[in-house]
């Protein structure tokens, strides 16, 4: 059977096909329409559908509209409370119309379609969808925390051959993920866009005020919580977002930072009570949080943590076709990656970079090649194979850079037009990752988990370790990126380092590249020595003095 799943109603556009229980594919709307988050997180956005992302994805699979089984779009608008606390004075009534009128809006945006088979997927039921039935266990608990959904902000649960038992909900206007969304915007940042920057920020201050924020910020003992209201005001002036910060305000954010990871810690002690399960899988907008989710690991009660690679509100596309699947019937297969988007043949690329007139190389070892240039300490813009889905580059759509030199960091921070104190990730041979880092998940494919870096080896590798010492580790597997796995190799070879950095291929306030045309206007705007295009090599110098 065929299911199609839409997330359109808050942000993050996006769609994802699964087909006899198997994940196909999954892109966000953003990637099409180079809108960053795909649109603006109001009300009045909700009719926004992710129509290019559908579209492709049917494409991918072969069908049409009309062959699919059933469409689940994940928000249950008969699930709204008007005039609950927390949710948008003014205008909820409006998302919940368009929300209400989603089948006709899809039947016209997908020509074909029934509109009779769209099925409404409770938000946080889509949410744990994507983390139960698509992490590679037939049994976890399930926890689930965002800013909001229908008329909650969290679920407490467990999975057990592919069936959901709910233990847990809070209800509005308390939401650990609405809280870390005021900050972000007290900071100066964007909110439901920036929180990883008050994430970033809180490992340059100290958590003065955590006792202040334990009695406002806490959870009640019946698997809930409570969010009182904050006048961030009082510990900290409002930022500007300009860049610049204050000690203050890194004091804040690793207060707010330190509550957060208590209060899931105490939510996932009272969830491994109650089920005793070994496995924890985690969806929303939170377990984006990798320093929240070491913690969780580290110190709470389960053995294992998984995180939905793409847990944000995208993921809930993922989540509502697998919930449909298994409303139907049908038994679901774990996510086989986060590679599920778009990809080019070899002879698709050449004829881009033929129409583009841009000078290119087929190099004979284009691993070795690419090593050679990482070496000399040239930035590298790595394209290849299938895009990924979800918020972090994992090798498909990098810009890949030499870490043993201190001033990379600042330098990718300023080829992205980023904030300086942002840091920038390594990637690693999975066998050799347990060399370089510590007390952190290994392996860890979907760079969701911070690890220490070893002592030995943080002043080998200052580009990827942040001020507290960590680094944001994505392993890589041999089997399944043999390319990448030969890469490092390679560089190793040349330099004695088994790391490369690793960052998204994009500059700030535009979506990760996805297609040879973005690739070519990133290179082409942003100061970036060398373009990998599938097996082909551009070299700037080349470009431009052509």
């Amino acid at each position: 059977m065929r299911f199609l799943g839409i997330n359109a109603i808050f942000h993050d556009p996006a769609a994802a096909l699964v087909v006899d229980g198997e994940v196909v594919a999954a892109a966000e709307e953003e990637r099409f329409s180079r809108r960053k988050h795909g649109k603006r997180p109001v009300a009045f956005s909700a009719w926004e559908l992710p129509e290019r992302a559908a579209a492709w994805c049917l494409k991918r699979a072969g069908l049409r509209a009309e062959d699919l089984d059933g469409v689940a779009y994940s928000y249950d608008p008969e699930l709204v409370r008007e005039g609950t606390a927390g949710l948008d004075a003014g205008w909820e009534e409006l998302r919940t119309t368009y929300a209400r009128r989603a089948p006709a809006f899809l039947a016209t945006a997908l020509p074909g379609l029934d509109g009779a088979r769209v099925t409404f997927v409770p938000h946080h039921v889509a949410h744990a969808a994507s983390a139960g039935l698509a992490a590679p266990y037939r049994r976890s608990a399930v926890l689930v925390c965002d800013g909001r959904g229908e008329a909650v902000s969290h679920l407490a649960g467990v999975y057990r051959d592919g069936d959901l038992s709910v233990l847990a909900a809070q209800e509005l206007p308390h939401s650990l993920g609405l809280m870390y969304e005021e900050v972000t915007a007290h900071l100066g940042f964007q909110r439901s866009s920036d929180e990883y920057k008050v994430m970033a920020l809180a490992a340059y201050g100290e958590p003065r005020h955590l006792g202040e924020l334990r009695e406002l910020i806490h959870t009640t003992g019946d698997g809930g919580f409570r969010v009182e209201p904050v006048d961030w005001s009082v510990y900290a002036k409002a930022g500007t977002g300009d860049g610049n910060w204050t000690a203050e305000q890194a004091d804040l954010a690793a207060s707010v930072q330190r509550r957060l990871e208590e209060v899931l810690l105490e939510l996932a002690g009272w969830l491994h009570e109650r089920t005793g399960e070994r496995c924890l899988t985690m969806a929303g907008g939170v377990a984006l949080n990798c320093v929240a989710n070491t913690r969780l690991l580290r110190e709470g009660p389960f053995e294992h943590v998984w995180a939905q690679p793409a847990a944000g509100d995208a993921g809930t596309a993922l989540g509502g076709a697998l919930h449909l699947a298994r409303l139907h019937g049908e038994p679901v297969a774990p996510m086989p990656g986060a590679d599920l988007g778009r990809e080019w043949t070899d002879e698709e690329l050449a004829a881009w970079l033929t129409t583009a007139g841009v000078p290119h190389r087929r190099p004979a070892d284009l691993a070795a090649a690419v090593a050679a240039e990482l070496a000399a300490d040239r930035v590298v813009a790595w394209f290849q194979g299938r895009s990924e889905y979800g918020p972090r580059a994992l090798g498909h759509r990098s810009l890949l850079a030499h870490p043993g030199r201190a001033a990379n960091s600042d330098r990718l921070n300023a080829v992205k037009g980023r904030e300086p104190f942002r840091p920038v990730a390594p990637m690693v041979l999975a066998e050799r990752a347990g060399e370089v880092f510590e007390r952190g998940p290994l392996p860890s494919p979907y760079m969701l988990f911070v690890h220490d870096v070893r002592p030995e080896w943080r002043d080998r590798l200052p580009a990827v370790v942040h001020v507290d010492g960590t680094a944001r580790a994505q392993t890589v597997d041999r089997a399944s990126e043999p390319l990448l796995a030969r890469l490092l190799t390679e560089f190793e070879a040349r330099t004695g380092l088994p790391v490369l950095v690793n960052t998204s291929l994009n500059t700030a306030g535009r979506p990760m590249v996805d297609d040879p045309r973005d690739a070519l206007e990133c290179f082409g705007s942003a100061p970036v020595d060398v373009l990998v295009l599938g097996p082909y090599l551009v070299r700037r110098g080349e470009v431009y003095s052509a």
